[in-house]
C-alpha cells in the first residue's frame, strides 16, 4: 500500500504515480477465472469464522502525517470523533522505516533501536489501546513496512547494514529497490523469523484485537528471489534447474508466491496458538497484479482460512474502475461464503494532493453494499477530517437496518 513514508510530499507524489500505474497495468492483465471446485464444500474445506467481525475501519498513518500521536489526550479526543463518525476499527501504524511505536526487544536485538526516537519514554501502542477501550473501538497493529527495510536509504537502513545477508537480490545480484523502497528477502528463513517475532511480540505483550499486513507483508517485488539460498531451494525442487532469467515467468512467479503462502500459514499458526481471538487481517494489492509484481496470492490465503479478513486496496479515482475491481473480487476471486470477510480499502485522502470527491465516496460505498459487503477501510485518517460532512449520519445511513 506504500502508505506512509519519509515526508508527506514524497508520500503524495509517489503514491499518486503508483496508483495511476496500477490502473494502467491492471487493464492489460488477464483476469483469473475462479475454479468452482475450489468453493465447493468438502471435508477439507478451511474452517470459517463463526461470526466474522464487521469492520468499518481507518488506517491511522505514522506521526509524519498527522497529529494523532502528540499526546494521550489528543489520541483520546480523536478516537471519540472517529467513533461518532461511524468508525469501529483502527489499523494503527506500528512498524515503519525500521522503527516501532512501542518498545521492541526484537528490533533492538538487530539494530540497537528499540522505539521511534519521538516516543522515548512513551508507549503509543499501549496508549492507543487504553483510549480505544473507552470508546468501544478495536485496535489492530498495522505492520506497515512489512518486509521493506527503508525508503530511499533513510531510517531503517540499519537493518541491512547490520544484516547484509538479509537483502533481497535481483538476477544481477543487486539489492532489490522498487519505488524507492529497499527490500529484505521475504523468502529467507531468518528474515521470516524476524518478522514473525515482530508480530508475535505485539500479540504476546499487548491486548490488541488484531494484526495486519499490507502490500509489503507478506510481499517482495518479483524482481527478487535470486539470492543463493532461494536459488538453491528452487534447484532442489526442480531437478537442478536454475530459476528463469525472466522474473515474470509464470511458474517462477507462483513458486515464490507459494513460499509466501507458507509464510502466511505459519504466521496464522503462531498468532492463533498464542491468542485464538486475535484477528489476522491483510490489505494486499489487487489480484493478479499483486501476485505478478509482489508475489501476493491473497485469494489462497483467504480460501485456506489463514486470514480472518482482507481489505484489498481498490484505490481508484473513478467509479467504473472501482466497480471493475470489486466485481473481480466478489465474482471471480472470493468464494461466496467468504465475501463477508472482505472489507475493501478505499482511497480517501492522499497528502495535500487528493481528497475523494463526496459523490465518488458515496458511490463506492453504495457499490460495496450492492455486492453484499457491509464494511470497508479508509486510507487514511486525515481524510475523515476532510470529509467530515459525510462521515457520521450519512455514512451510518448505508448500514443495514
Amino acid at each position: 500500500m506504500n502508505k506512509t513514508h519519509s515526508t508527506t510530499t514524497h508520500l503524495g507524489a509517489r503514491r499518486l504515480r503508483a496508483v495511476l500505474t496500477w490502473v494502467a497495468l491492471a487493464a492489460s492483465l488477464p483476469v483469473p477465472i475462479q475454479a468452482t471446485a475450489q468453493c465447493a464444500p468438502s471435508a477439507q474445506q478451511a474452517p470459517q469464522p463463526a461470526t466474522p467481525a464487521l469492520v468499518r475501519g481507518v488506517w491511522v498513518a505514522s506521526p509524519d502525517h498527522n497529529r494523532f500521536f502528540d499526546s494521550p489526550a489528543s489520541m483520546q479526543e480523536q478516537m471519540r470523533v472517529w467513533r461518532q463518525q461511524g468508525i469501529n476499527t483502527l489499523f494503527v501504524a506500528m512498524w515503519n522505516q525500521g522503527r516501532t511505536m512501542y518498545p521492541s526487544a526484537v528490533v533492538s536485538a538487530v539494530t540497537g533501536v528499540s522505539i521511534d526516537a519521538r516516543f522515548q519514554g512513551r508507549d503509543p501502542l499501549r496508549e492507543v489501546i487504553a483510549g480505544a477501550r473507552q470508546e468501544g473501538l478495536k485496535v489492530y497493529a498495522w505492520f506497515e513496512f512489512g518486509f521493506a527495510s527503508d525508503y530511499q536509504g533513510g531510517l531503517g537502513s540499519e537493518l541491512l547494514e547490520k544484516r547484509p545477508q538479509w537483502a533481497a537480490r535481483d538476477q544481477h545480484g543487486k539489492h532489490v529497490i522498487k519505488n524507492g523502497f529497499r527490500w529484505m528477502n521475504a523468502l529467507d528463513p531468518d528474515v521470516q523469523d524476524f518478522v514473525v517475532n515482530l508480530v508475535t511480540e505485539v500479540v504476546d505483550r499487548y491486548d490488541v484485537d488484531g494484526v495486519q499486513g499490507d502490500d509489503r507483508l507478506p510481499a517482495m517485488p518479483s524482481e527478487g528471489g535470486y539470492d543463493a539460498g532461494t536459488v538453491a531451494r528452487y534447484r532442489k525442487a526442480h531437478a537442478g534447474a536454475v530459476p528463469p532469467r525472466n522474473s515474470k515467468d509464470p511458474e517462477w512467479l507462483q513458486w515464490r508466491a507459494n513460499e509466501l503462502n507458507q509464510f502466511v500459514q505459519r504466521l496464522h499458526g503462531e498468532v492463533k496458538r498464542r491468542k485464538p481471538s486475535v484477528q489476522i487481517s491483510m490489505s494486499p494489492s489487487p489480484f493478479p497484479w499483486g501476485r505478478d509484481e509482489y508475489l501476493q496470492d491473497w485469494p489462497t490465503w483467504l480460501r485456506n482460512g489463514w486470514v480472518d479478513s482482507v481489505s484489498p486496496q481498490i484505490y481508484r479515482y473513478n467509479l467504473a474502475a472501482y466497480k471493475t475491481e470489486l466485481h473481480k473480487i466478489s465474482h471471480e476471486q472470493v468464494c461466496p461464503a467468504q465475501l463477508q470477510q472482505v472489507f475493501p480499502g478505499i482511497l480517501l485522502s492522499l497528502g495535500s494532493e487528493y481528497v475523494a470527491p463526496a459523490e465518488l465516496l458515496k458511490a463506492q460505498i453504495q457499490a460495496n453494499r450492492a455486492e453484499g459487503i457491509q464494511g470497508e477501510v479508509f486510507f487514511h485518517s486525515e481524510g475523515l477530517r476532510k470529509r467530515a460532512d459525510y462521515f457520521g449520519a450519512d455514512y451510518r445511513a448505508t448500514w443495514p437496518r
